[in-house]
């Protein structure tokens, strides 16, 4: 069942990146004239639909409608299914996400409030550049009689309204060009949003769709001289962020569409980031989206681990010691995000064992009183535990006669490849010297389990 879901969105990604194709070759858009500005005023027509609309709410007449927040619409949706509105009720949001860079497509979010939101909805339209309409921060009505709530991936929790249902697998449909004069109307305002500050272990499902800020962060310094987008990618491209006040990392997924692939990165300081809250296309995880580089800031002086591996250009600098057995450590494109290093005993049809360690190089812990390892890790299928050990005396032998080993307690995933925090490890006994950490995997020619390991970092205390 798995797979046939995966082939449905291989075919709609596939599907969209032709689309997308075809608006970069011949960039046509829905609104009503050939001016690509911001509008300051509204048309004749516009106007009067949307104040014929609020005239009916709450008029005391037969045809009244309801205005209703977006906390009650989202309680209409039934998870797994797309269902057609049939109430005479309406929405008001403020638009907190912009297409005006390329990074959202047909798309946009409304939130309940300009300063202090607390629901969202996206709004799926056969529009494109939507925020010469729809801008950031313009109050928007919705007219949800005959309109769709659900997800445009089933099953990824963003609440959404469209046109139609998809058939095929119950997703939800764009409004067509022509259900959007009838159901989609913006009023003069326009507010300043004020982005929802948040520290990276602070970001939940809650806030998708939101425009926050993610205060105290930066680019790991092993991103230097790249760009927002990977060159390489087709779709989205990965980059993450790290914390400097707390052992925590999260994603930006930016578009190969957006304007500003080809900019480099902004490793020199730190900062906040601002951007909307949304999932991966396939549903799985929470990343970040720019809605523009000018909400990148880093005006402050970079917060930079005593060590720190992403894993982004391998492990060149690392002892990967084969003890026994012909596999080793090797670099894996499934990491979180980007690369990692992964190793497992079945090779060919068949499991060895095996005994394998990857060392860091030597972390100067020469000018600090203690210091703190954190990682990730993410494993499937049986067999051994990996073993996590420090070291302050090995040079570059086998680990099992060369230098003296202290095995480390951490929190290690336990399978279904979940990514998973190692938890804060005290590794202060090697402050005022070097620091080696060794992880050490073991398999049988019964059992042998896949570990991948990511986002290594000790900081000073």
């Amino acid at each position: 069942m798995n797979s046939i879901i995966t082939n449905k969105k291989i075919m709609k990604r596939t599907i969209k990146l032709l689309m997308i194709l075809m608006v970069s070759v011949t960039i046509t858009s829905c609104v009503q004239d050939d001016d690509y500005t911001v509008p300051n005023s509204l048309g004749n027509e516009e106007n009067e639909k949307l104040n014929e609309l609020l005239s009916r709410v709450d008029n005391g007449l037969a045809d009244e409608i309801q205005l209703k927040t977006i906390t009650e619409v989202r309680a209409l949706a039934v998870q797994y299914e797309a269902i057609t509105i049939e109430s005479e009720i309406m929405v008001k949001g403020y638009v907190s996400s912009s297409d005006e860079t390329g990074n959202f497509y047909k798309e946009f979010f409304i939130q309940d409030d300009p300063t202090n939101p607390t629901a969202t909805l996206k709004v799926v339209l056969n529009q494109a550049d939507t925020y010469n309409q729809f801008n950031q921060g313009r109050e928007v009505y919705i007219y949800l009689p005959s309109l769709v709530i659900g997800e445009t991936n089933t099953g990824d929790d963003v609440i959404t309204i469209g046109g139609k249902i998809d058939d095929f697998d119950n997703d939800v449909l764009a409004m067509t060009a022509n259900q959007i004069p009838d159901h989609l109307f913006r009023s003069s305002v326009t507010e300043t949003l004020t982005p929802v500050e948040l520290n990276l272990s602070e970001i939940t499902e809650s806030h998708l769709g939101m425009y926050v800020k993610l205060i105290d962060v930066q680019f790991p310094i092993g991103l230097a001289g790249l760009p927002y987008v990977d060159p390489t990618d087709d779709y989205d491209s990965s980059r993450p962020i790290e914390s400097c006040g707390e052992s925590s990392t999260f994603v930006m997924e930016s578009s190969t569409f957006a304007n500003f692939k080809d900019i480099t990165l902004p490793t020199d300081g730190k900062g906040s980031i601002s951007g909307i809250i949304n999932k991966t296309y396939d549903g799985y995880d929470l990343v970040l989206q720019l809605n523009t580089t000018d909400d990148v800031v880093m005006d402050g002086v970079r917060c930079d681990p005593l060590f720190v591996e992403a894993f982004e250009t391998d492990f060149l600098t690392w002892t990967n010691y084969s003890v026994t057995g012909a596999q080793v450590w090797s670099p894996n494109t499934y990491g979180n995000p980007g690369k990692c290093a992964a190793m497992s005993g079945f090779a060919s049809g068949s499991t060895t064992a095996n005994e394998d360690w990857l060392i860091t190089p030597a972390i100067d812990m020469s000018n600090v009183s203690g210091g703190v390892l954190t990682f990730q890790t993410a494993m499937n299928y049986s067999g051994n535990v990996m073993e996590v050990y420090m070291s302050t005396d090995y040079s570059g032998g086998d680990p099992n006669t060369d230098g003296t080993w202290t095995q480390l307690s951490a929190t290690l995933s336990t399978g279904s490849w979940n990514w998973t925090d190692s938890g804060e490890i005290d590794v202060s006994a090697a402050a005022g010297g070097n620091l080696f950490i060794g992880f050490k995997y073991t398999c049988t020619s019964s059992t042998s389990a896949t570990y991948e390991i990511d986002n290594v970092k000790v900081i000073a205390q």
